[in-house]
């Protein structure tokens, strides 16, 4: 019989269209069979664990222990009365007086102190208490006091005063540190004298003591012009505006005049006896102040180049500045006086006294610069004494405002690109200021001088100031550099086509 059984079995394992019903059992079977297996134990558990809690327990209760004890005794925190809301009092509220007061209309009366007690007194009376304290609403608990030192998240962020936006985008990024810092030995620290000038061909001229050296702002070449003999030093420099002509002021009294493109001195102009501490160009005209206050008008063309001498400083004449138009010309000396000359420019005479003489600068007046967009106004700042930038009107010859810089005003420059101006200090931060034209805030200083600024001297595209200080360094700003979106706006303007080709620029 068992060979039969065999037999049975092997045709069925061989049979396909049939479950196979002896084989082991398949994977996905034997999980379901093991969750079933699971779940049945856990509910069997779950209803063991319910029964124990139904049934009562016989046994006597066992004692806590103390920690146990202790926390079970530990106070919950208190909630906050009245929740987040207060709910009006019905017992507390007055509403025929509420009501009153609802409905009164504001009585502006002219009362004396008199008819104003005896209105009080008979409210009083009339209402039992004071109408003007009774509230129209009476709440049942009062707002819970905030903790000790506790201070409000919300009003911090509601109570500052954010800049708008069209604020915030007009403010203009302005480096704090030097472009570059230029070595100056031997310079000589003296309030008095204008020892550097920036040329329209980039060249920055730079007087240091017996020499006059000129270096080349776009290829950073130095070149000596010069080196005086002797007991003199140089005292002045001024280029001659849209030219290479580079004039020299000495401490003996002659003025050089050098061709700087081909290193070559041109001339020599006694014109004074004394040094010459300032100079300034108008047109062909070179106009020198002296130690002794006077002003002398220099025709270089001419041999005989003397065309005009003023005496209107009893001291040495420190600051001198021609207009941009040529109309007016200023002065400032160490009389604490600023004088005002009427001229055009190139002309062959001048008037010997001043339109405009101002006093009101209490200490040396050398900072001296016309406006380039209104070229009647006049920035002026004294010396140590004074600390004050004043600015003038010479049409009428007014005031027309002023401020306190706090230190001495060295030297002052307007800005090409920006309605702003920049002005020089010594003690005691040595510090340059930007300033905003017209409101005179202060828009930057700028800090890095270790002594006192002597002269400012501004890059030919208005973009560059460089200061001279007596700690020997030249320190170069990069303070008014243009908006590149202006700039790009500009360009297509100026950049016109017109019927006879491309526009001109």
């Amino acid at each position: 019989m068992s060979q039969f059984t065999f037999v049975n079995d092997l045709k069925s394992a061989v049979r396909m269209d049939e479950p196979i019903t002896n084989g082991p059992a398949p994977r996905w079977m034997k999980k379901s069979v093991e969750s079933s297996t699971s779940f049945s134990n856990t509910s069997r558990k779950t209803n063991d664990l319910m029964a124990i809690k139904k049934t009562p327990s016989k046994t006597p209760n066992k004692s806590k222990s103390p920690a146990s004890r202790s926390a079970s005794n530990t106070p919950a925190k208190p909630k906050t009365p009245g929740g987040d809301r207060f709910i009006p009092s019905r017992m507390s509220t007055n509403f025929d007086i509420s009501n009153f007061k609802m409905n009164q209309e504001n009585e502006n009366l002219d009362l004396s102190p008199t008819q104003t007690d005896y209105r009080k007194a008979m409210s009083e009376n009339l209402h039992g208490c004071d109408i003007n304290n009774v509230r129209v609403l009476s709440y049942q608990n009062k707002a819970p006091a905030p903790p000790e030192g506790y201070q409000n998240a919300l009003k911090v962020v509601y109570s500052q005063s954010k800049t708008p936006m069209n604020i915030r985008g007009a403010t203009r990024y302005i480096p704090h540190a030097p472009d570059r810092i230029l070595d100056a030995p031997e310079i000589v620290d003296d309030y008095y004298l204008n020892l550097i000038d920036w040329s329209f061909s980039n060249i920055l001229a730079v007087a240091l003591g017996t020499s006059v050296y000129l270096w080349n702002a776009d290829s950073g070449a130095i070149d000596q012009l010069l080196d005086l003999e002797g007991a003199d030093y140089v005292t002045s420099l001024s280029w001659v505006p849209n030219g290479n002509l580079l004039s020299v002021g000495t401490a003996l009294g002659p003025v050089q005049l050098w061709d700087a493109s081909q290193t070559k001195r041109l001339r020599i102009m006694n014109s004074h006896s004394s040094r010459v501490g300032a100079m300034s160009w108008n047109s062909h005209i070179l106009t020198t102040g002296c130690r002794n206050g006077e002003l002398v008008h220099n025709d270089v063309r001419q041999r005989e180049h003397i065309v005009g001498t003023i005496q209107s400083h009893t001291q040495e004449v420190c600051g001198l500045k021609w207009s941009t138009d040529g109309r007016y010309l200023a002065s400032g000396g160490n009389d604490n006086l600023l004088n005002v000359y009427s001229g055009l420019p190139g002309q062959a005479t001048y008037q010997s006294e001043p339109i405009y003489s101002f006093s009101q600068h209490q200490a040396a007046v050398k900072a001296l610069d016309w406006c380039p967009w209104q070229t009647n106004v006049l920035a002026s700042g004294g010396g140590t004494a004074d600390r004050t930038i004043r600015f003038w009107n010479c049409n009428n010859g007014q005031c027309i405002n002023s401020v306190n810089a706090n230190s001495q005003v060295c030297a002052i420059l307007w800005s090409k690109t920006y309605r702003e101006l920049v002005s020089a200090h010594g003690f005691a931060n040595n510090q340059l200021t930007i300033w905003k034209y017209p409101s005179l805030t202060k828009v930057a200083e700028l800090t890095g001088h270790t002594n006192r600024i002597l002269n400012l001297a501004m890059s030919p595209d208005g973009s560059t100031v460089l200061s001279a200080g007596a700690d020997e360094t030249l320190r170069m700003w990069k303070c008014f550099l243009p908006d590149p979106n202006k700039k790009k706006e500009q360009e297509k303007r100026s950049f016109r086509p017109t019927i006879l080709g491309p526009g001109l620029r």
